[in-house]
């Protein structure tokens, strides 16, 4: 049974997404105006009141923080893909310089949330992770090698054998959370297939097989090492997500076939997996929809519906700067969406929703892309809160390992984020404010040999190439410790410093969900025994 797509979207979420559907950008203030702004909050500054003032504020809140100890019926787990600490302070002065403020005291959604730690990001074979390990790290619960996704650390990259042998799987929270009886969900603004979303379901050597072509592509039989595609769609708890929002339509249909947008299909095996998916839940008298744009999703009949699929483009969905508003929703609004579908379940939920392109435009060294997909998570958290109560729900929101943009130099108050910092007191020239340790933003020496001279380069274009100092195709990750914010019940087990692969186990500890020891528990034996040798 296939829901009609009826417009009949709840009145809370349509209110909570209003001012998202209505203006898109906020427009920036005319300099006069900014300058006018920022002097008088610079003189509000010199008085020592206002810092005492705000810093005895900020105490009455530490002070009075208040501990939620009972049961996380809701678990809302966001991440920031590649979302660096510098680049949680850059978006701080990229969203306060377009409301005509200097930006440093602006504070993103979950920067307000009350407890805070730091996760270590390695994988077990490198110190600086990539997605995938680092996903089976924070979904999983247990540190695998680079480019693996959902296998232990006995499965090298690219081993399909290895793969093939179950022992090497591992559960991720989001099957702890289904065999609880709660509803699941992943958003991304990426393939729905890509490493971070398919740490949720999938168990795989090579984070690169999403289709059947991909493995053949490495010389690997597809009926013997399944690909992650038909993994969500047959195998659980793929095929039992109740919402999946996305990306990557290419991976779920045949080559020999176009879809909705005229994008061919990378599938070999003439499979169409969207039909499957749908054909499934109409075998267990499911209600479902799928959609492919914009409006498919926003007139979703959410009462009516069991399952939701969305598939917004064929490859990763557009960066919010590039996209057609009017063909393919935010990442605030799939979240409104999934939450919506969701809350249904009496048991409550898990979800996972992924802002995962702020990644993609720093490995592009587009810093002003990497910051706007920043600014769509942290709208994205806000929605979550107003539609959630801080009782029942635990929201997590974190990154998964860093990158080698810097916050630099000694720029004026209020100088633009996306701007110039200085000039060089060795060779006179100007130097930006962000800039990379390497990727393809690196410039050539001028034909004299001095320093390539950024004063003509449009530093706010949404695609400018800022400085790197290495030249690469592609950035490189970093292998920085990410930050942790938790709001709701057990949040405050969240603060310190720790291995990544502890946060799954302390959502499921909040929500009673998976094996190990959680707040419904009255027995502290560890489900785990660790080799003799390490006791």
């Amino acid at each position: 049974m296939r829901a009609s797509c009826l417009p009949t979207l709840p009145s809370l979420l349509l209110g909570a997404l209003l001012p998202l559907l209505a203006g898109g950008e906020i427009m920036h203030p005319n300099n006069n105006v900014a300058s006018s702004r920022i002097k008088r909050s610079v003189n509000v500054e010199k008085d020592p009141a206002y810092w005492n003032n705000k810093a005895q504020e900020t105490v009455k809140q530490h002070l009075f923080a208040e501990r939620i100890e009972g049961r996380a019926k809701n678990v809302i787990l966001f991440l920031g893909d590649g979302m660096s600490i510098p680049t949680l302070t850059a978006t701080r002065l990229y969203i306060g310089q377009k409301r005509g403020l200097s930006g440093e005291g602006q504070e993103l959604s979950f920067e307000q949330f009350p407890y805070t730690g730091l996760s270590k990001t390695y994988c077990v074979d490198s110190p600086v992770a990539d997605s995938a390990c680092s996903a089976t790290a924070y979904l999983c619960g247990v540190k695998a090698n680079y480019g693996t996704l959902g296998v232990s650390a006995r499965v090298a990259r690219k081993d399909c054998r290895a793969q093939r042998n179950s022992s090497t799987h591992v559960t991720s929270v989001f099957q702890w959370a289904q065999d609880a009886g709660k509803a699941t969900g992943l958003v991304t603004t990426t393939r729905v297939t890509h490493a971070s979303p398919a740490g949720a379901y999938a168990h795989t050597a090579n984070r690169d097989w999403e289709s059947d072509a991909e493995v053949a592509r490495d010389g690997v039989d597809p009926a013997r090492c399944p690909d992650i595609a038909q993994q969500l769609v047959r195998s659980s708890p793929g095929h039992n997500f109740e919402v999946v929002l996305g990306g990557g339509r290419r991976c779920f249909r045949p080559r020999s076939t176009v879809d909705e947008e005229g994008r061919r299909g990378s599938r070999l095996d003439g499979a169409d997996l969207v039909a499957e998916w749908q054909d499934d839940k109409d075998l267990r008298g499911a209600s479902s929809h799928y959609a492919w744009d914009r409006r498919g999703l926003l007139d979703v009949d959410v009462a009516a519906t069991d399952y939701l699929l969305g598939l917004f483009e064929a490859d990763h969905m557009a960066y919010h700067l590039d996209a057609d508003s009017r063909s393919e929703p935010t990442l605030p609004e799939m979240t409104a969406v999934a939450i919506a579908m969701l809350r249904k379940n009496p048991e409550g939920f898990f979800l996972f929703v992924e802002g995962g392109r702020i990644d993609h435009g720093h490995h592009e060294n587009r810093a002003h892309k990497a910051l706007d997909e920043a600014e769509q998570l942290h709208e994205a958290v806000r929605l979550a809160v107003e539609l959630t109560n801080s009782s029942d729900t635990l929201v997590v929101v974190t990154s998964d390992h860093a990158h080698v943009m810097t916050y630099s130099g000694y720029p004026a108050r209020g100088g633009p984020v996306l701007g110039v910092a200085g000039y060089s007191d060795v060779d006179t020239l100007p130097y930006s404010t962000l800039s990379y340790a390497n990727g393809p933003g690196y410039k050539q020496p001028q034909k004299n040999g001095t320093r390539y001279d950024i004063s003509s380069d449009k530093l706010g274009d949404k695609d400018y190439e800022f400085p790197a100092m290495v030249p690469l195709r592609s950035e490189t990750h970093g292998g920085d410790d990410v930050a942790v914010f938790a709001r709701g019940p057990w949040a405050h087990l969240f603060s310190g410093v720790y291995e990544q692969s502890v946060i799954p186990h302390l959502l499921g500890f909040a929500a009673c969900v998976g094996p190990g020891i959680t707040a419904c528990s009255e027995t502290d034996t560890l489900p785990w025994t660790a080799p003799e040798q390490f006791l």
